[in-house]
């Protein structure tokens, strides 16, 4: 009976994935709530409109570190003439196009709407309009009591002007932000080096560079048969180990219907224009890609950005995976970039370096280590280019990682000044440093908001990976399946017991 059971569970486990997996026809586009919403005439609205049903999660996942929210009618002649001077303030941060984004989410709730009266209750909303400021994670579940002594939300109680309100922001911040800012002027960047704490930012930019490199991937039509292992091998690894939840999710929806959308004799049959539809995928859920960058925002629009997005993601892979998996995510990022990073010095340069490994890789911290010396040899030889046509980026130059800043204990012998620049290194240390950094603190963010990690048995259904006729499941996700299995085994089991001693009431259609 228990192999049965066992049996059944896999079977359970498997049609479960297919079924719940995203098909092309319900790959509609989507919009972003951090984009722009054009209103009934030409000026876009920047502000995010927010209701009783979408508040608490749309600060939640909101990657913004402050948050306003207005609270407004929209009868109230004092509201409409309030609303271009709050719009002006919101143009600066919200949007794909925002000045300085990722810094403050600037919200909305229509008071005279019904579905908004319990929200308007909670925060005491006596007059319009009434503004608030905070951190996201305080609106999330919160309100406002005005007979509170000590409360986390504030009023904003000087915001009659668009000049009024960001100068009441800008005392709160300690910042110099204008209304007149424009994108990566006036930048109040500082340097990542010295705040370790400042990675876990980072993990937006991982979502951001997965979206961006799979719109890539797409939009060129690079899905070709000498490229379809590669790419499979290389969705597994996210579905398996990447720190986004959603991002796995939406990697493991891909891989189940991959087949169905590029079969073998997808280019023999000329199928390629009736795939438009899957353009419109989002691998890393609605609101990805956002448009912009929060760790890896660089203080020019050329620099940093999908590049930084792309490192941080394979470091970040290369700490997660077991000692089983190292030769395979060797493999699958080597391929990748091979195939699929459309700068083409950049995927010969690291192509090379992925060639002259002679040996197989046998442990996970053996493959971190390779990946973190492969990537300061490249920043080595970006930084003597870069110094000679002028092109770094002054607030964040290429330098060797991690900097003593970070992690002093990685350094045996530090010769950092010299013109040699040898640097004599504790690896142990290093791949300490590396495990917490793109491990533990990439991911601390999400997991204080409760939006990522992987926990029990719901964690190891979105992890599932199905196995392709291209390319074996990596150990990681064979370790998912399993665990799935077990769990809807003994479910089903059950099910099926209860079942016998009751006569069927209706039939599903």
């Amino acid at each position: 009976m228990s192999g049965m059971c066992l049996h059944l569970g896999l079977f359970l486990c498997i049609l479960f994935v297919c079924c719940s997996a995203t098909l092309p026809s319900s790959f509609a586009s989507r919009r972003s709530i951090l984009r722009e919403v054009k209103s009934d005439g030409n000026h876009p609205d920047y502000a995010v409109e927010l209701n009783g049903t979408n508040f608490d999660a749309v600060f939640k996942d909101t990657p913004a570190t402050f948050a306003v929210v207005e609270f407004f009618a929209h009868w109230c002649p004092a509201c409409r003439n309030y609303k271009p001077h709050y719009e002006k303030v919101a143009r600066l941060f919200n949007g794909p196009d925002a000045v300085h984004p990722g810094i403050i989410l600037m919200t909305r709730v229509d008071c005279a709407s019904k579905i908004n009266t319990k929200l308007c209750d909670k925060f005491s909303v006596g007059h319009y309009p009434m503004l608030f400021w905070s951190a996201p994670s305080k609106f999330v579940g919160g309100g406002w009591d005005p007979k509170q002594e000590k409360n986390d939300i504030l009023v904003i109680d000087d915001a009659r002007t668009a000049d009024r309100l960001l100068s009441w922001i800008n005392k709160q911040l300690g910042s110099s932000f204008g209304l007149d800012d424009q994108k990566f002027q006036n930048e109040l960047l500082s340097s990542n080096v010295s705040d370790p704490g400042q990675i876990a930012r980072a993990i937006y930019d991982v979502e951001e560079a997965t979206s961006t490199a799979f719109d890539i991937i797409l939009e060129h039509k690079m899905i070709k048969p000498e490229t379809r292992a590669s790419l499979i091998k290389f969705l597994q690894l996210l579905a398996a180990h990447h720190p986004s939840r959603r991002c796995r999710k939406g990697t493991a929806e891909f891989l189940v219907s991959f087949d169905d959308l590029y079969p073998t004799d997808f280019w023999s049959t000329k199928q390629e224009d009736d795939k438009s539809s899957i353009k419109n995928f989002r691998i890393c859920g609605k609101d990805v890609p956002r448009g912009y960058w929060m760790f890896c925002r660089g203080s020019k629009n050329e620099t940093r950005g999908f590049s930084c997005g792309l490192w941080v993601l394979m470091h970040s892979l290369s700490v997660r995976i077991e000692d089983g998996e190292s030769q395979f995510t060797f493999n699958a990022i080597c391929d990748f970039v091979h195939n699929f990073f459309i700068c083409e010095e950049c995927r010969q340069h690291f192509y090379k370096m992925c060639s002259s490994v002679s040996s197989p890789f046998n442990t996970a911290r053996d493959f971190a280590l390779w990946l973190w010396s492969t990537h300061n040899q490249v920043n080595e030889r970006l930084l003597k280019e870069e110094a000679s046509v002028d092109t770094a980026d002054p607030n964040f130059p290429k330098t060797i990682w991690p900097p003593n800043q970070l992690c002093a204990s990685c350094y045996i012998v530090s010769d950092e000044k010299s013109n040699n620049n040898k640097i004599e290194w504790n690896q142990d240390e290093v791949f300490k440093f590396l495990t917490d950094y793109y491990g533990k603190t990439l991911a601390s963010l999400y997991k204080n908001r409760n939006i990522g990690g992987n926990d029990g048995a719901e964690g190891g259904v979105e992890d599932l990976i199905v196995a392709t006729n291209a390319i074996v499941v990596p150990v990681g996700a064979a370790l998912a399946i399993a665990v799935a299995s077990c769990a809807f085994g003994a479910l089903a089991c059950y099910w099926r017991s209860q079942q016998k001693s009751r006569k069927p009431r209706r039939t599903w259609k």
